[in-house]
């Protein structure tokens, strides 16, 4: 009997422990969220019609002690979130903001945006237009505009192209630091193969040098016999590449003397769509 009520008292106690544990986990979680909040409701007074606040001002809107508003300003101006105003002593939405919301951003607006410049491209040129982004291993296909014409080359939405001499490939390693390239060739990310066409390709970095100096990247029956690529960087307002505008065609219908023809309609398909994005016009 004693040994029944031990062993029971033992399992009470056990399970008050885990009660404890886990409201003192509930309780830590609900002030980490709780801190969210208030960051994000502070950080929600700055508008357009009010630019400018001042901590008095702020702590009255979200209903906080000045001090908590004042700690999270400071922490909020360290990662230039805010920045003071000199004059007033106030403060301000800061550059850092748009840092954080840049990626988002170009990437919700980037296949809207793209969508006219795709079909003008495919129209001029009559083979098929496509968009690219990079997820920081592989050409990830994200829209296209097939050629009209029956003999095509397209690919599925969502392909991802991992070959270092694909065109969109080119180009976003292009503009990655070389370490960052050289990483990803170590690592096997990105696959090297020998030319289909048979030719001995210029070492890669000069390659990868070639396409950030002419603006475009070409694959001409490289990677494939029968396909020619040729992809054109889209940049965004910080001057980063975010997409590529990649001109898809059967290589029979590509010689070499039209190459510098359709590489100017990408680049200006590319040109177009970065300056929608906020890009400094070249």
């Amino acid at each position: 009997m004693s040994t029944t009520s031990t062993g029971n008292d033992a399992g009470r106690t056990g399970s008050g422990t885990a009660s404890g544990d886990a409201g003192a986990e509930s309780g830590n979680a609900a002030r980490g969220a709780s801190v969210i909040v208030n960051v994000l409701q502070v950080i929600r007074c700055f508008t357009v019609e009010t630019p400018v606040l001042g901590v008095t001002e702020i702590a009255a809107q979200v209903g906080l002690h000045k001090s908590s508003v004042s700690r999270i300003l400071a922490t909020l101006e360290q990662e230039q979130v805010v920045e003071r105003d000199e004059a007033s002593r106030k403060y301000r939405l800061g550059l850092g903001l748009i840092a954080v919301a840049g990626p988002l951003l170009a990437g919700l607006d980037v296949r809207r945006i793209a969508m006219d410049d795709l079909r003008a491209l495919s129209e001029a040129t009559g083979e098929t237009a496509a968009l690219n982004i990079w997820d920081g291993t592989a050409a990830v296909t994200v829209e296209q505009v097939p050629s009209r014409q029956q003999v095509k080359h397209t690919s599925v939405l969502g392909s991802r192209y991992a070959t270092g001499l694909s065109a969109s490939v080119q180009v976003f390693l292009a503009h990655e630091p070389a370490e960052r390239v050289q990483g990803l060739l170590d690592a096997g990310r990105i696959v090297f193969d020998a030319p289909t066409d048979g030719t001995d390709p210029a070492p890669y970095p000069e390659r990868l040098a070639a396409v950030r100096r002419d603006g475009h990247a070409v694959n001409h029956g490289e990677t494939q016999a029968d396909e020619a690529g040729i992809a054109a960087p889209v940049t965004d307002h910080r001057g980063e590449v975010v997409a590529t505008i990649l001109l898809a065609a059967p290589r029979y219908r590509v010689p070499a003397e039209r190459l510098p023809e359709l590489a100017a309609h990408c680049r200006e398909a590319a040109r177009r769509i970065s300056q929608r994005l906020g890009a400094s016009r070249p």
